[in-house]
């Protein structure tokens, strides 16, 4: 079989590059060795995509080179995706800090990349793994479990290494070190975070308290958001966040309450109740168990009328700088993004061709771009897709 594009891998980045390849006219097969299309776009944002986020910035993104993504993210932004979103009628909304997420389901976002595909006379074959890559005088010969393809193009859009159980692999990684091209280590991004020994001991019974709004900081880099204690260790948006930004080692530190300056507000509750437990106020200002426990532990609960001012200042600034010693990450099984992959060095930051071997592309995670929670990965998959697209 003879195409001008072969896309590996049908997820975001994959599927956007293959509809613009064949809006071009060109003739494309994309073939995925999973049963079905667009597993990640399924699962994410609880079954309704966060499909992007409208605060998308280069600086939102990690990358051994913090400038390789402009070209594409200026290229193709949030409101070009949108337009797409807005001409198949699927109604969204905006959840919070400019996440955009369908209204119905996940589902509507995967049938409008496969009408498009249709539309722009795309191929794709499911269930088809690729056994063997070379190149060719005319471009690659690709031998996939359905036969031999001999294509003009290829484009590696094969992701990560995240969530293994849905068919991620370290393939485009393979394939990429097969071209000549360096491949940065990767590990899990936005993921849990876990605690072991008695740092473990001393929370693993509070599973299930949550923070509505903590600010969790490793060096210069800080995230408000969620938190939430789990049997293992630590999960939550703010904690997904900043998981990327954390490595063995890192001191990690959590303001409990940014929105509230809890040594005034300790110096009031002395005022205003003196004969109350310092664990009973402190369960007005976070989760009760959690108050509970860290009285326990660090602050001895007495009366507020035994505490001197100091006292309490020093509690507050404590509980806005709380030490908590991360042992490692729940690793790819939960990830939700591999960071590292394929050197930006090599590869073109305009059109996402290899600068080693003509006609070669890698779009998407397989990429070293990594951004943040909340419609950023996606928005790097339809923007670096949509660059390879147009020249593939």
């Amino acid at each position: 079989m003879k195409v001008d594009v072969l896309v590996i891998g049908a997820g975001a980045a994959g599927l956007m590059c293959a509809i613009v390849a064949g809006q071009r006219g060109r003739s494309v097969l994309v073939v995925d060795h999973a049963n079905k299309v667009g597993k990640k776009i399924l699962m994410s944002g609880g079954g309704r995509c966060n499909f992007t986020n409208m605060g998308v910035t280069p600086a939102c993104y990690l990358s051994a080179n913090p400038h390789f993504a402009k070209s594409a993210l200026a290229r193709y932004t949030p409101w070009d995706f949108i337009a797409m979103v807005e001409k198949h009628r699927i109604a969204y909304h905006e959840k919070e800090l400019g996440q955009l997420f369908c209204d119905e389901s996940s589902k509507l976002i995967v049938r409008m990349l496969l009408d498009e595909c249709t539309q722009a006379g795309v191929r794709i074959e499911t269930s088809c793994g690729v056994k063997r890559v070379r190149k060719t005088e005319e471009g690659f010969s690709v031998i996939t479990a359905n036969g031999e393809v001999h294509a003009q193009s290829l484009v590696i859009a094969t992701g990560g290494l995240s969530i293994p159980t849905m068919g991620a692999t370290g393939f485009g990684y393979e394939l990429a070190r097969q071209f000549g091209h360096a491949v940065l280590p990767t590990r899990a991004g936005l993921v849990p975070l876990t605690l072991s020994g008695k740092h473990q001991e001393r929370y693993h019974d509070l599973s299930g308290v949550a923070l509505p709004m903590v600010e969790a900081r490793v060096g210069k880099h800080a995230f408000r958001a969620g938190m939430l204690f789990t049997h293992r260790g630590i999960s939550g948006p703010a904690v997904l966040q900043i998981s990327s930004y954390w490595q063995p080692g890192d001191d990690l530190r959590i303001d409990l309450s940014p929105g509230l300056d809890l040594a005034e507000w300790l110096q009031e509750q002395r005022a205003a109740r003196p004969a109350a437990e310092l664990k009973n106020v402190l369960g007005d200002a976070l989760p009760r168990r959690l108050a509970q426990r860290l009285c326990e532990l660090w602050f001895e609960s007495r009366p507020m009328r035994q505490y001197r001012e100091a006292e309490l200042k020093n509690i507050g600034e404590q509980l806005h700088d709380w030490p908590i010693v991360a042992s490692g990450t729940e690793g790819y099984r939960t990830a939700e993004v591999t960071l590292g992959g394929v050197d930006t060095d090599g590869v073109s930051s305009s059109t996402m061709q290899s600068k080693l071997v003509p006609g070669l592309f890698f779009v998407g995670e397989v990429v070293d771009v990594t951004g943040w929670l909340g419609g950023y990965n996606f928005q790097w998959a339809w923007a670096s897709g949509h660059a390879a697209g147009e020249v593939a």
